[in-house]
């Protein structure tokens, strides 16, 4: 084995032939599953994209590097799902660009997050984590209180989203800022709206807990809420069970 190398070595066009060789051997391996991902990729008819309030406390969540700290995919192993909750779906990513999986957890995995505390719990938990956790080793985010969402690049936003496959229409992209603001202020008369173009499901209130601002604190509440609830995952696993 060591004799071939050596050879190969001494003869750069069979070097390099066997190097190209071992790298298509990697490359077919790696390349060759995308063309069966409809089928490996179970539909969701269920399944709704960010609002845009969700997608902006997305971008924010992204801007600060939550996900450096907390990834987004439970494993299928028993410790995981014990820990964390149902084991994550490939579907539950289909409209999330980039994807935010992750791999370190300094933090605990929030794939299954949303509805597990209150609004009231995460706006303590960001403005000082030791209150709620006092081991927490995580920075501060209360300035998020105190900054206003900024709004009128979110159609931009969704037509970007738009541009990559997930499927916004127009009405959607067009009342983008809207939408934002209803879906904070459940008293206002755009948050009807909300409800219709997202369904009823949707989270409709103030999460941030002041009906007089729009935040940025309003905006990442919102997108830790709706964590692994956009597909009912034990529907999914019971239907793929009986078939």
């Amino acid at each position: 084995m060591f004799k071939l190398h050596y050879k190969l070595e001494r003869r750069a066009i069979g070097l390099t032939l066997a190097i190209i060789g071992a790298a298509s051997i990697g490359g077919i391996v790696e390349i060759a599953p995308l063309f069966t991902i409809d089928e490996t990729v179970e539909a969701a008819p269920d399944m709704r994209v960010y609002t845009p309030l969700e997608l902006a406390g997305r971008n924010i969540y992204m801007r600060e590097g939550c996900y450096a700290c907390h990834s987004q995919m439970i494993r299928t192993l028993k410790d995981d799902v014990d820990r964390y909750g149902h084991y994550s779906l490939a579907v539950e990513s289909k409209y999330d660009h980039p994807m935010l999986w992750g791999s370190k957890r300094t933090g605990p995995d929030i794939a299954r997050l949303g509805g597990k505390y209150s609004d009231e719990w995460h706006v303590r938990h960001l403005i000082n984590p030791r209150d709620v956790v006092p081991v927490s080793i995580m920075p501060a985010y209360g300035w998020l209180m105190e900054r206003t969402l900024r709004m009128d690049d979110l159609s931009g936003q969704l037509a970007a989203q738009r541009a990559v496959g997930v499927p916004y229409t127009g009405e959607m992209i067009a009342n983008a800022a809207a939408d934002a603001y209803g879906q904070a202020n459940p008293d206002s008369n755009a948050s009807a709206a909300v409800a219709e173009r997202y369904g009823e499901a949707t989270n409709v209130r103030t999460f941030d807990g002041n009906a007089q601002r729009l935040t940025e604190m309003d905006a990442l509440v919102a997108y830790l809420q709706i964590l692994g609830n956009l597909v009912d995952v034990n529907q999914k696993t019971a239907a793929a069970e009986t078939e």
